[in-house]
């Protein structure tokens, strides 16, 4: 197979490979650091067995991100879903300093504030390892209730992933999103997969976004998951909440977006997930 999708890879690049050293990290995709015969060093990420249009729709969501020329996102160079890769621009990784968070949590703001088409994707186009839906809504109530808590539960009940309860309770936090608050905000272009190890820090520590799950959302969202597993500093969701402030109460709505995760994590996981899981729920039922 890399020799069937090394060739089609060269060709969309114009320059063969000289050098290709695999990358560690990941749970879905294998990845490469490759130098090229023009010079050039990019990202390579492959599959053996990727979902139907996997590669293709990581592409659009991180063009879209780029485009709104408000975070710094790799650029795609080539792509393709038959044979199935990405090559991105490299990189190259170096550190924090005092100004990362603060401004990272700007640019956030900023790309925040764009109002995206619809809620989920208008391309219709599934996201993530689990292939959760984006079919368009005009809510966000309506979006995360079908979209996410109402099919992620019955693929918990289905792989026997979260007990009977847990399922539950999904399902009835699923029919009561109104009772939250913030659901009139209108739909911002998400990452939708915004966990500390999906922002990188460059050379002069600027954050770079990539493995994006994107598609438009309520913007609590990436709240919550770049709070679900630590990594950003207090530092950037202040200058995020001072340059477009967030709604009252947003803090009690953490755990509430956070549930779409947990659960894609306790299928996937299982172990703490489970009664990680469980204890958000225990919030909203």
């Amino acid at each position: 197979m890399e020799n069937t999708w090394q060739g089609s890879a060269e060709q969309q690049l114009k320059s063969r490979f000289v050098r290709k050293s695999p990358l560690g990290g990941g749970d879905f995709a294998e990845s490469y650091r490759a130098m090229l015969e023009d010079g050039r060093t990019v990202f390579i990420k492959t599959h053996r067995q990727p979902p139907p249009g996997f590669f293709s729709t990581e592409a659009t969501g991180l063009r879209w991100l780029r485009d709104s020329q408000h975070v710094n996102v790799p650029q795609v160079l080539a792509c393709s879903d038959e044979p199935p890769f990405l090559v991105l621009e490299w990189v190259e990784m170096g550190s924090a300093n005092a100004h990362t968070e603060v401004t990272f949590g700007r640019e956030l703001a900023k790309l925040h504030q764009m109002t995206f088409s619809c809620f989920g994707r208008p391309d219709n186009r599934t996201t993530g390892s689990q292939a959760v839906p984006n079919n368009p809504k005009e809510s966000w109530i309506e979006f995360y209730a079908t979209q996410r808590l109402q099919p992620l539960a019955q693929l918990a009940h289905e792989k026997d992933a979260l007990p009977q309860k847990c399922i539950i309770m999904l399902e009835k936090v699923s029919n009561k999103l109104g009772e939250f608050g913030a659901c009139d905000e209108p739909p911002s272009l998400l990452h939708g997969d915004l966990w500390a190890g999906n922002r990188v820090v460059d050379t002069n520590s600027n954050s770079w976004l990539i493995d994006p799950a994107a598609h438009g959302g309520h913007r609590e969202f990436d709240l919550a998951m770049m709070q679900l597993f630590g990594g950003y500093g207090h530092d950037c969701i202040a200058a995020y909440h001072e340059c477009h402030p967030l709604q009252v109460g947003w803090q009690d709505r953490v755990a509430l977006h956070q549930l779409a995760p947990l659960t894609v994590h306790a299928i996937k996981f299982g172990g703490s997930y489970r009664s990680a899981t469980q204890s958000a729920l225990s919030n909203y039922v």
